[in-house]
This record gives C-alpha cells, sequence and structure tokens, in this order.
C-alpha cells in the first residue's frame, strides 16, 4: 500500500468514528433536552442525585469517546492509551448507574411510553449490551481494527432509550420497533460506510451488529412475557 493511500484510509476512519461519535451525541441531546440538558427551558421536575449522576456518566461516555477518536486523529496514540484507563472507569460508572437509574424508573412508573416493568427490559438491555461491546473493546485493544469498531458500536448502539423520548409522534406511537429500528439505521449506517470503503465486512462489526438486533429481538420477544414481569416485579421490590 503507498503512502497516500495509507494517508486517505486513515482520513476515512478517523471520519467514520467523529461521524458516528456526533451522531449519536446529537440523539442523546435530542433524546434528553427537555429532562436533562434543558429541563429548566422546558419546566421538567427536579430530579434526583441518582438521575444526575446517571445523565453525566453517560453523557460523559458519549464526549469521552469523541476526545479518543480525535487523539488517534491528531496521531496521540500515547495519550489516548493513557486515557484508556479513565474510560474504562466513565465505563463501570455507566453501568452501575445506569443499571439503578432503569430500576429506580420502573418503580416509580417513569417511562417514556409502554409500561414501566414492559419497558424495563429495553434500558437494562441496553446496559448489558453495552457491557458486552466495551468489554470486547477493551480485551482487544492492542487490535486496533477490532477495537475501534466495538467502542463505536458501544456507542452508536446504546442510543435506543434517547431515540425513544425524540418527541416526535411516529416514535411515540411506534413503540420499541420504532425506536429500534431507528437505532439500528445508524449502526448500519456506519457500518455499510466501513464496508464500502474497505471492500469487506469486519468481523468485529459483523459480530457486532448481530449482537445487537439479536438483543433487540429478545427484549422484544420476552418484554410482556409473566416470566419477564416476574423478573421485573422482584427487581423493583
Amino acid at each position: 500500500m503507498s503512502k497516500d493511500t495509507h494517508n486517505v484510509n486513515t482520513q476515512t476512519n478517523h471520519r467514520l468514528y467523529t461521524w458516528g461519535a456526533l451522531a449519536a451525541i446529537s440523539i442523546i441531546f435530542a433524546g434528553f433536552a427537555r429532562t436533562y440538558f434543558l429541563k429548566a427551558s422546558f419546566g421538567a421536575p427536579a430530579l434526583t442525585t441518582l438521575v444526575h449522576a446517571h445523565g453525566a456518566a453517560m453523557t460523559l461516555w458519549f464526549l469521552f469517546f469523541l476526545f479518543q477518536v480525535r487523539l488517534i486523529a491528531m496521531r496521540r496514540v500515547d495519550l489516548h492509551r493513557s486515557a484508556g484507563v479513565f474510560g474504562a472507569v466513565i465505563a463501570l460508572a455507566v453501568l452501575i448507574l445506569g443499571t439503578m437509574t432503569a430500576i429506580t424508573a420502573a418503580k416509580l412508573g417513569h417511562t417514556p411510553g409502554p409500561p414501566p416493568l414492559i419497558f424495563l427490559v429495553i434500558p437494562l438491555g441496553d446496559i448489558l449490551l453495552f457491557a458486552l461491546l466495551v468489554s470486547a473493546g477493551l480485551y482487544f485493544r492492542r487490535r486496533s481494527e477490532f477495537h475501534r469498531r466495538l467502542m463505536l458500536l458501544s456507542c452508536v448502539g446504546m442510543v435506543s432509550a434517547a431515540m425513544a423520548r425524540i418527541p416526535l409522534g411516529f416514535i411515540e406511537a411506534g413503540g420499541p420497533p420504532t425506536f429500534f429500528a431507528l437505532t439500528d439505521l445508524l449502526v448500519l449506517s456506519c457500518v455499510a460506510y466501513d464496508t464500502i470503503k474497505h471492500r469487506r465486512l469486519h468481523p468485529a462489526f459483523g459480530w457486532g451488529v448481530l449482537l445487537i438486533v439479536s438483543s433487540q429481538v429478545l427484549r422484544l420477544l420476552v418484554s410482556g412475557t409473566a416470566a419477564w414481569l416476574q423478573i421485573a416485579t422482584w427487581l423493583v421490590q
């Protein structure tokens, strides 16, 4: 491969991850603007300390991913690796606070539409999905082609909760199938871009997409079952 071709491919990779991060951040903002980011402008009720902590951790994760992408774009691999420890701490905070917030919200009856106990499977599934993708990304941290794709999926595959809260009538009417489909559209756009540019589907994207879609289908299948409702009831007690 020539030096010019290598530079073009590198720029293409940076563009994908930068725009993927910005798209995810935009969706998170759109979904939670009324209840978190701009809540004072919308007269939203005060938030608990737990919700503030969860919102801060989630926001920090998406901003941190963008920061890490830009470090690589600037060829500061040393700083990128050093900051990785901080990223692992943020990810752990996301897992713990996200789980606590989801269960507490269901207990209090807070939901963007579906009944709270049914909806609980959505955020808990996202948290589990996030844990699997980030763990895999950290495991492959020395194999950059796998690492960066898995970390991108940990962001763009985690926006379904925000999608559910975007104030558009067709999303509110469509429920989980609709906001899952919109999440998949973002995920598949990133994968398609990468696949076309490299003329092959990378295994990290192939297995990652399969995991994301499978988790969505599974959640749709179990959300209204007696077994899940029994588990959800136990969780909120």
